[in-house]
């Protein structure tokens, strides 16, 4: 099993969880993110600053089964598709049946800062975000691990 993250957009706190669980769990941690971005990690690969490298190179690598870690809601999508499982770094594990109101909402976001509106960002990081994180993270790695033993 992998932990596939979208690196780009992804708190170093976030990264310091999944590595602190990577020996226990017995998962290989892959991190994919621009050639803008500095992760110290020796399973890494390096995009091209092209607005999507970063997402296609999480697909390509992502399989059923594996847990990918981004905040992007369409590649979240994508992967849900594969068979894989989706978290954000805020704790949020991505579902089939929220996906469609998920990438309507953005949709609309995205037209309204097309035509001159604001939208708000991100609220500054917390302890609880890392410990939502950490709860999510550690529930999905206990469902794929479950799943694994039934389908043995």
């Amino acid at each position: 099993m992998k932990v596939v993250v979208d690196a780009d957009a992804c708190p170093r706190s976030c990264l310091q969880i999944l590595q602190k669980h990577k020996q226990r769990w017995n998962y290989r941690l892959l991190t994919v993110a621009s050639v803008d971005h500095q992760i110290d990690s020796a399973d890494h690969i390096m995009v091209g600053r092209g607005s999507d490298s970063a997402d296609w190179a999480v697909i390509n690598n992502a399989a059923r089964g594996d847990i990918v870690v981004t905040q992007d809601w369409g590649l979240a999508a994508l992967v849900l598709g594969k068979g894989a499982h989706a978290l954000s770094p805020s704790g949020r594990i991505y579902e089939q049946q929220n996906m469609d109101f998920l990438l309507e909402e953005r949709f609309w976001k995205a037209k309204h800062r097309r035509a001159g509106g604001r939208t708000k960002g991100p609220a500054a990081r917390t302890t609880e975000d890392d410990q939502r994180f950490e709860r999510s993270f550690l529930r999905l790695l206990e469902l794929t691990t479950s799943s694994d033993r039934k389908e043995s």
